[in-house]
């Protein structure tokens, strides 16, 4: 997992919020870019603060904690 400093190095990609995201009013919700060695999240209501990178692997592996599984 590599922390982005810099929001520029994001903001090229096309983000769409995550259907693992949620909340009684739709307040928490996470955004994913994808492209083929990485997946980028970050959280939509500060879409200009830092963003995580994940490699696939890493996000695969990921997914069952975050969703409690």
């Amino acid at each position: 997992m590599n922390h982005q400093a810099s929001v520029r190095d994001a903001s090229d990609l096309v983000w769409f919020k995550s259907s693992y995201s949620s909340g009684n009013n739709g307040e928490s919700c996470v955004e994913l870019a994808l492209t083929p060695r990485t997946v980028h999240g970050r959280d939509s209501k500060d879409v200009t603060g830092p963003s995580l990178t994940f490699a696939p692997p890493a996000w695969a592996h990921f997914i069952p904690y975050a969703c409690g599984e």
